[in-house]
């Protein structure tokens, strides 16, 4: 799988609309055949950072994903409603879904 990790630091007028900024984007996203997740969370220190989790199931996937029409959209839609460029973390994995966190397993 190819897994990201992007942070965005959102204008601070616009932080708390991000979700409605971005939900077209979202939707069309995890909509995508190869999407394996597309979350975003919010900081807890910084009320203007965004951080989105992201996951395809393979290149095929993630290049469909950047070539996708909701993406361009985003492209253009998206960057006036932001600070500075986000910042990304990418990786390719042996995996195809979350694993257990076994040092705080729920033993029910």
């Amino acid at each position: 799988m190819i897994f990201i990790t992007a942070k965005f630091r959102v204008q601070p007028d616009d932080a708390d609309n991000w979700a409605g900024i971005t939900h077209d984007f979202t939707t069309a996203t995890r909509a995508e055949p190869g999407c394996l997740w597309f979350d975003w969370s919010r900081s807890l220190d910084d009320p203007t950072e965004y951080v989105l989790v992201e996951a395809f199931a393979d290149d095929d996937a993630a290049s469909a994903h950047v070539t996708s029409p909701h993406f361009k959209a985003a492209q253009q839609t998206l960057p006036p409603h932001l600070v500075e460029t986000p910042k990304i973390v990418n990786f390719k994995l042996d995996q195809n879904n979350w694993s257990e966190l076994g040092e705080l397993a729920v033993n029910r």
